[in-house]
This record gives C-alpha cells, structure tokens and sequence, in this order.
C-alpha cells in the first residue's frame, strides 16, 4: 500500500519536513517513490511554510494512495493558501 506522508529532515529543535510518497512499510525516514512537496514548521519571514506539487498529490489519490491524518491537514490548509492568493 502506498501513503502520502511527511519524513523529517533538519536538526535537533529544527525540524524540517519532506512530503514524501512512500510504502507503508518503508520507515519514516526511509526510502520514498517520489517528493512532493516540504513543509517547514518554523519558518519566519519571508520563508516558505508550505510547497506541494498539488496535481501530482490528487493523481497519486486518485491511484489509490492513502493519506496520512496530518498531510490530510496540510492538503486542505495548502488550498486555502492559494485560494486566497488567487483571489488578491
């Protein structure tokens, strides 16, 4: 089975998260199908929270890939964002 997850990177107290497409089995920091996207939890400024290549997230859905409660979130929060950037 396949599963849209995030897999940490950075430092200690500095984490840094690739969204990742891997096998369910694989561990969390382990070996991936394909990158997605990142997610940086700390960032301030004008740094990048949030990158995701959408399409390439909703074909692996619609291929039957599942999806994780929090990348779930992040999905949602990442349409918002450009929903609200389309409309300014």
């Amino acid at each position: 089975m396949i599963i849209i997850r995030l897999s940490r990177t950075g430092n200690k107290k500095r984490p840094f998260y690739h969204i990742v497409l891997a096998n369910k089995t694989s561990p969390r920091d382990g070996r991936y199908v394909e990158r997605l996207g990142f997610f940086n939890p700390i960032a301030t400024g004008n740094a990048v929270e949030l990158k995701l290549n959408l399409k390439r997230v909703e074909y692996w859905i619609m291929n039957g890939a599942q999806v994780s409660n929090k990348m779930h979130y992040l999905i949602k929060k990442y349409k918002n964002l450009n929903l609200s950037n389309e409309l300014n």
